[in-house]
């Protein structure tokens, strides 16, 4: 009788312990789970927050307000005042001068890059004399090139623009790349009708001529917020 019951007490615990481990297999499961799912969401996470930073970094832009310089505005975006270069380069298209600004400007904000560029040679523009108009008859525009300038102006704003651009020297090319009386960048040169194999060396009188085209067209906008004519 005692081995018949050891036989029955064997019996009926063996679907007992059979059925153990399933809770220890389940919860290990279920935590592998959970861990490739928190795995999937970080990835996630990551990416979008990687596209949200490549958004921001295409779209960013500052708009100019009374006051500004390149080098506060850098201090602003990049906590950096001495990042303004990478201001300038990325908005030399809008900024004739690098100290010299237009309240209502938009420039663009690229992102911060690991080497800060090399500022331009030339700030703004230097100092000069006026040049006084000849009561008289103007000179004679002369097809020739030459390296100075001495009359020719048709109105006062011109001559403005001729004395605070180049001083009259009608052959002077800055480190910016603009050129002659105006001071034109090769883009707004050939815009306004000037030679593209001209620009550098052009006469006087085609000068004057682009520069009447672009004041034509555009007005005086090109100039008089730089020059204060």
């Amino acid at each position: 009788m005692p081995a018949v019951a050891g036989m029955a007490a064997a019996v009926c615990l063996a679907p007992q312990a059979l059925a153990n481990p399933a809770p220890a297999n389940a919860a290990a499961h279920s935590a592998t789970v959970s861990d490739a799912l928190m795995s999937r969401d970080d990835t996630l996470a990551a990416v979008k927050r990687a596209a949200l930073l490549a958004g921001q970094a295409r779209t960013a832009s500052y708009t100019v307000r009374s006051g500004d310089s390149l080098s506060s505005i850098a201090g602003k975006v990049y906590h950096k005042q001495n990042a303004w270069p990478v201001l300038y380069w990325a908005n030399r298209d809008k900024i004739r001068w690098a100290n010299v600004l237009g309240e209502g400007q938009v420039l663009k904000v690229p992102a911060m890059p690991a080497k800060i560029p090399a500022a331009p040679s030339q700030l703004g523009p230097a100092p000069v004399a006026p040049v006084a108009a000849s009561a008289a008859a103007p000179a004679q525009a002369t097809s020739s090139v030459s390296g100075s300038y001495s009359g020719g102006a048709s109105s006062s704003f011109e001559a403005c623009v001729i004395a605070r651009e180049s001083g009259g020297n009608a052959q002077v090319m800055n480190s910016s790349g603009h050129y002659g009386l105006y001071q034109f960048s090769a883009s707004t040169w050939v815009a306004y009708g000037g030679s593209a194999s001209g620009f550098g060396h052009a006469s006087a009188a085609e000068q004057h001529q682009v520069f009447a085209n672009a004041v034509a067209q555009g007005g005086q906008s090109n100039w008089a917020p730089y020059d204060g004519c």
